[in-house]
């Protein structure tokens, strides 16, 4: 049997644990801007394309967005890359 390097797994957790912080704030950010703007998941879908279930998903913080899904986003709401990672 071997002995599990707790301190190990221990800093493991904390790195998902700010990950998943990480896609949550991002999320809450476009959920922001889009409705700042007063458009849907289909507006924004239409403008970029890609679908509903995806931003939602992204809104939620539950998958990590591809980096040429965020550029799609940032495009859509007619904002650099930057501008829209400043969050």
């Amino acid at each position: 049997m071997r002995a599990k390097n707790i301190e190990n797994y221990t800093i493991k957790i904390a790195c998902m644990q700010e990950k998943n912080e990480q896609l949550i704030l991002l999320g809450k950010h476009i959920k922001n801007l889009r409705l700042e703007r007063n458009m849907t998941l289909e507006n924004l879908c239409y403008k970029n394309g890609l679908e509903p279930s995806t931003i939602s998903r992204i809104e939620k913080g539950q998958v990590e967005a591809k980096y040429l899904t965020i550029v799609k986003i940032a495009k859509a709401f007619k904002l650099s890359l930057s501008e829209l990672l400043d969050f």
